[in-house]
């Protein structure tokens, strides 16, 4: 039986492998799920869903819809016990990895490739970003600043103005820049410069593969 751990590191040296640059982002808050990871390209989003062998398909409707809101792409990652129904748990659009127990480790196939997500939310994508990256992309796209304003209006703003095609280039690069040792720092001067309150940090594990 294969269970989480014995497949993360081998299923993102398999992604690495397969999709060329990319950076790994694991356990991102989405609405009122969280990703077990999620794969940056130059141009999209990868949501990754792992069903090990230990796990139930309980929590995955809900998931999905999750999902579905926040990346261009969808893959589950199936063990080989739920390798037979997996396809009958996900729309059609997304992908399905399975994974299988070698002497030689963990193998992996794509039983089924992703295609486009046609219920993606530019409002729910762009989340993913923290407010020093919304503010490089204003700067990029020559916006107004909108310093007292709120994030959710400033992200907004942005999928409003910029083209999506620019915009998940933009964000997939302000995504492959982020440096979890200095986030807090830059957000901490961000709200200092536009006449902020600081905020209080909190003890949260972020775990970041790049």
């Amino acid at each position: 039986m294969l269970y989480d751990k014995d497949i993360r590191e081998p299923l993102f040296e398999f992604l690495e492998e397969t999709y060329g640059k990319i950076r790994l982002l694991e356990e991102q808050v989405m609405g009122r799920s969280r990703a077990d990871a999620v794969m940056v390209v130059p141009d999209a989003l990868y949501g990754i869903e792992i069903k090990s062998d230990a796990d139930t398909y309980a929590r995955l409707g809900r998931q999905v819809e999750d999902y579905d809101l926040y990346y261009d792409y969808n893959i589950i990652v199936a063990g080989t016990s739920h390798a037979v129904h997996v396809k009958e748990h996900v729309p059609e659009w997304w992908g399905i990895i399975t994974v299988e127990q070698e002497d030689t480790g963990a193998d992996f196939y794509f039983l089924r490739r992703p295609q486009k997500n046609p219920k993606l939310d530019w409002g729910h994508k762009i989340e993913i970003l923290w407010r020093p990256e919304l503010a490089h992309i204003q700067e990029l796209n020559g916006m107004y600043a909108y310093k007292n304003k709120s994030k959710r209006f400033v992200a907004d703003k942005i999928v409003e103005t910029v083209p999506g095609e620019l915009l998940s280039g933009q964000l997939s690069q302000e995504l492959f820049e982020r440096d979890y040792t200095k986030i807090w720092d830059s957000i901490q001067q961000f709200r200092k410069e536009n006449g902020q309150k600081p905020r209080r940090r909190k003890r949260r594990r972020r775990r970041s593969r790049q």
